[in-house]
């Protein structure tokens, strides 16, 4: 390797611009984001998009925005010019979705780029030919045309990174359809190879209704369906007198989680943007009603103060840096809790009667120390209470003739069907049994009635849809998880002192955590003290864990103290362990209920929050409407 000392020396404009581009242009996506950055920023309200191979060989964007004057068309193209800010307190302000002034100068530094643009004050539009700066008059209407032709042309290199030309149109196509969620005002329509592939109509108002809209145009009508809205207004005022954060959206029910999290869109006053705060926020709301390693689907929009958040991070604008990080992610969570706390079952009814609240003179049978399913209250350190003796369990109704005398609210119906015996004691064939309709003035309960159980894991009930199937373990577990959060809201966990301490050799960053947050191990049941300058010693942990790993249970919390908001940890650590409680103080399967058991536990679930769910994030319950019976026994056909 050479050692001679070269001369400092400063770099030709056209380097620059290229060194620039590295950052700015990846890929022909890159080019497609940053014009159609440019046009929403001019006030379009149509934005057409047209590429050839993918937008190697051709990326042109048409808005119908307010154009560029002619007298600023040349500084278009020139690096750190732009109209979007002017001095250090528009930085921290920035409300456009560019604002460098880089871009433009980037693509040109690598393709051959030309640009037609028109206000309205001009007779014609005016093109400037990015290679040469020669300006000439054109035929166009108000607004601009950004060409990009032979993308990497001058940096062959480059080049042979580029994919498939179907790869690169579908990273082009996910570029625009992320704008596209965040301005139903304006129409996008994408063509490729002359071919019209995409298009998305504008929204007549940018309201719910608009946003709505956009959302099942562009992930499908399954999303909306399969989704709840968000709107949460943070309690803090802004100077502005509104609320300090916002978030609104729609957020995916937890049947609706994928595999892979490619379906989570985030957005941060209209600008797309992938932040773990964000993201954290948004995993720590679906905890305990997700199932396994499934990831949710959910399109957030936070709107907040600009100059709370830092949109000049990395060129591609693409991340964000938080004033107050915390607040950010305590919204986003709040938003998405109390979204899904509804129970899907009151949702889904259309009727103006309901949901019905359970009648007055009825209570729960958990509730009535005297019936096989009562249960006790918790103790003070919640412990969890275990069924009622099989002793005390009644005998279940004949199934052929199931009483509804203890029915809540619902008329008995049923009608024993009796064999007839013939003169010579030979049993004839049972009578026709005639089926009778649901009572018209039955309650409209959003989970029914309860018909029967089945194999003494389901109840099986009826509404007005159909059949609906509950598994009544999953179910009254959370009941009696939601139960047990509420009662430990202001208490701490129970401790277990650990007769000899288990000692770890600690990082700088675990040393000082655990010093930091003595306070909240505390109240986690632990206790993490230093035990030499670098080795930490655990002398507690949570009594409900005192045989499990103590080391790799403390390395675990620190680790989560050190990355994220210290109560957010309690509140996971303290769900944990009450989700196991609950799981073993719920009714367990093969235990006969009565019909009035079974419809008090239905009542229950539809006056629990995230009752959908158990704490494993199974599903609680299931629907199936008679269209759907109909279609299993081939009816009319």
């Amino acid at each position: 390797m050479s050692t001679e000392r070269r001369q400092i020396r400063e770099l030709p404009d056209e380097l620059i611009s290229q060194i620039a581009a590295g950052e700015v242009v990846e890929r022909p996506a890159s080019v497609v984001r940053e014009l159609v950055d440019n046009a929403l920023d001019a006030g379009a309200r149509q934005v057409v998009l047209r590429l050839l191979a993918g937008g190697v060989r051709l990326i042109a964007v048409e808005d119908d925005g307010t154009g560029i004057p002619m007298a600023d068309l040349p500084l278009a193209l020139k690096r750190h010019a732009t109209s979007k800010i002017g001095n250090l307190q528009e930085l921290e302000s920035v409300a456009t979705m560019g604002f460098r002034g880089e871009a433009l100068a980037a693509i040109n530094s690598v393709s051959d780029m030309a640009i037609a643009s028109r206000t309205a004050e001009q007779p014609h539009a005016m093109l400037l030919d990015g290679r040469t700066g020669e300006m000439k008059p054109v035929a166009r209407a108000v607004g601009t045309t950004v060409e990009v032709k032979e993308l990497f042309f001058s940096t062959p290199a480059r080049r042979k990174f580029l994919k498939t030309d179907a790869t690169e149109l579908a990273h082009c196509i996910e570029a625009v359809r992320r704008h596209a969620l965040a301005r139903p005002d304006v129409g996008f329509a994408i063509w490729h190879e002359g071919k019209l592939v995409e298009q998305w109509r504008a929204a007549p108002d940018s309201d719910d209704a608009g946003m709505d809209q956009r959302l099942a145009d562009v992930l499908g009508e399954d999303f909306c369906e399969r989704s709840v809205l968000v709107d949460y207004r943070s309690s803090a005022q802004s100077e502005a007198g509104g609320p300090l954060i916002r978030v609104r959206g729609r957020a995916g029910i937890p049947d609706a989680a994928r595999a892979r999290g490619d379906h989570q869109f985030a957005y941060v006053n209209g600008r797309f943007v992938r932040d773990k705060v964000l993201a954290h926020g948004a995993r720590s709301a679906y905890e305990d009603v997700l199932h396994g390693q499934r990831q949710p689907v959910y399109a957030l929009y936070v709107d907040m103060d600009p100059t709370r958040v830092d949109v000049n991070v990395h060129p591609t604008k693409i991340e964000v840096r938080f004033r107050d990080s915390r607040e950010v992610h305590q919204a986003v969570r709040r938003a998405i809790d109390q979204a899904l706390a509804t129970p899907r079952a009151a949702l889904a009814q259309t009727a103006p009667q309901l949901p019905l609240p359970v009648p007055a003179t009825v209570v729960p049978p958990w509730q009535q120390p005297s019936m096989a399913f009562a249960e006790r209250a918790p103790a003070a350190d919640f412990t969890p209470w275990s069924p009622a003796p099989a002793s005390r369990v009644a005998e279940p109704a004949p199934r052929w003739a199931p009483d509804f005398a203890a029915d809540t609210g619902a008329e008995a119906e049923a009608t024993t069907v009796l064999a007839e015996r013939t003169t010579d004691g030979v049993r004839a064939p049972p009578a026709p049994v005639a089926v009778q309709p649901a009572p018209a003035d039955m309650p409209a309960w959003p989970l029914g009635r309860a018909l029967a159980q089945l194999q003494g894991i389901y109840i099986l009930a009826e509404n007005q849809q159909g059949l609906v199937v509950v598994d009544m373990h999953a179910a009254h577990e959370r009941i009696v998880y939601e139960r047990l959060k509420a009662q430990a809201d202001d208490a701490a966990m129970a401790s277990q002192p650990l007769l000899i301490p288990a000692t770890f050799a600690a990082t700088p960053t675990e040393l000082a955590t655990a010093e930091a947050h003595a306070e909240t191990l505390s109240t986690l049941g632990l206790d993490v003290a230093p035990f030499s300058a670098r080795t930490l010693a655990v002398r507690a942990v949570p009594a409900s864990l005192a045989q499990g790993d103590a080391v790799a249970l403390a390395r675990s919390v620190l680790a989560e103290l050190a990355q994220h908001d210290a109560s957010g940890v309690v509140e996971r650590a303290r769900n944990e362990l009450l989700a196991t409680m609950a799981c073993h103080g719920a009714v367990r399967a093969n235990r006969r209920l009565t019909l009035e058991e079974m419809n008090g536990l239905l009542r229950q679930m539809e006056a629990t929050e995230r009752s959908d769910q158990c704490n494993h994030g199974r599903p609680t319950w299931r629907q199936i409407s008679v269209r759907e019976l109909d279609q299993l026994f081939l009816r009319g056909r």
